[in-house]
């Protein structure tokens, strides 16, 4: 057991840390984060709870699972995402992403630049969808990060999830009623914590909370059969809050768990015209986290709204406005082979200082 558990270990650093993409940390930002939001969704100003109709709808509003029109195997689907602070970084120090192995590596290509604030994320999701069921693995490795322009503060929050996810959905009265629900159990590790930028060393199994936890999700799909197809839709996420002490975690041994993934709701409105026998638009928007916006002094945080335009399922162009910020977003889709783009500014300020930071997306994908 103890060699499985070092090997595990292994592999989760080797994953996690020498693809810099692939990894997460945070910054300690007012930023709202998701357990899962993918680059269609982005290309259209994050909005999903209306409109999901694949296989990520077991990650975000199970009732979307109603949607596909056939079974999906996703075998092969990395998505790498970043901030244009890396994309400026990373080959003006002629670093790769097997030179920064550790947060205390990440330390030391950050302290050369004060003030810059680092995004990365990579996650993946092999999985097996149909009209009313699906499961799969999600990996996730999420970096934000940042030394502050003073170079006295380095603030580092990380995620890394492992998930086993299944979801299952029913139609009712001819498809206008679309209810489902899926469960995942989680193993998570994070950290979330300000470091003195002159620490001499950064140690995982100290600084780090590790635990596995069971997530539920479920959502709900109202489409009138009328033209444009007008759609309401909510999905809770995280029924009940998740805690992450249900055991201990697998790769590292800390001390803490992490902390609980509270309730949310969101709400979504979608449109969808069909503009030609070979070109559809979808029309969207959403509200996240709605029940607990009197919390938030800046509500625009929380309104997410795209356009897509759909040229007979194979080229797919998006657009959308995202806590404020412009995003804009393609996608290419053939037989078995699918390529997606998109870029989206994500608030990371306050509401009375606002600021923007630019981030893009990429994802390839082998289905069937």
């Amino acid at each position: 057991m103890r060699t499985i558990r070092l090997n595990l270990k292994k592999i989760s650093t080797i994953f996690g840390f020498a693809l810099t993409f692939s990894s997460g940390v945070a910054s300690g930002y007012s930023e709202l984060s998701d357990f899962y939001n993918g680059v269609r969704s982005l290309g259209m100003g994050g909005a999903y709870t209306a409109i999901v109709n694949d296989e990520t709808a077991l990650l975000t509003n199970p009732a979307g699972i109603s949607r596909l029109r056939d079974k999906i195997v996703t075998v092969f689907d990395p998505e790498f995402s970043g901030n244009t602070n890396i994309t400026e970084m990373l080959p003006a120090h002629k670093l790769t992403g097997a030179a920064i192995q550790s947060p205390y590596d990440l330390l030391q290509l950050l302290k050369e630049n004060p003030g810059k604030h680092w995004y990365a994320k990579a996650q993946v999701f092999p999985s097996f969808a149909a009209p009313n069921v699906g499961f799969g693995l999600h990996a996730k490795w999420k970096y934000d990060a940042e030394v502050n322009s003073e170079s006295t503060n380095y603030r580092l929050d990380y995620v890394q999830d492992y998930a086993a996810v299944l979801g299952f959905s029913l139609k009712f009265f001819g498809g206008i009623v679309k209810l489902g629900g899926s469960a995942r159990y989680v193993n998570r590790t994070e950290i979330h914590r300000d470091f003195d930028p002159n620490v001499a060393s950064i140690d995982m199994n100290q600084v780090a909370s590790e635990g596995t936890g069971l997530a539920v999700n479920a959502g709900l799909i109202l489409t009138a059969p009328v033209q444009w197809l007008p759609t309401l839709a909510v999905t809770v996420r995280d029924v009940g809050t998740t805690s992450y002490a249900l055991t201990s975690g697998m790769f590292l041994q800390t001390q803490t768990r992490p902390a609980d993934s509270p309730q949310v709701v969101d709400v979504g409105f979608a449109l969808n015209p069909l503009l030609s026998n070979t070109t559809r638009m979808v029309i969207t928007a959403d509200y996240h986290d709605a029940l607990n916006a009197y919390q938030d002094e800046d509500a625009m945080k929380r309104i997410h709204a795209g356009v897509e335009l759909n040229f007979d399922d194979v080229c797919f162009l998006r657009g959308g406005y995202h806590q404020r910020y412009w995003t804009a977003g393609f996608e290419i889709a053939g037989r078995f082979i699918q390529v997606q783009a998109a870029t989206y500014g994500e608030e990371i300020g306050t509401s009375n200082a606002p600021k923007e930071d630019r981030r893009w997306v990429g994802k390839f994908s082998v289905r069937f």
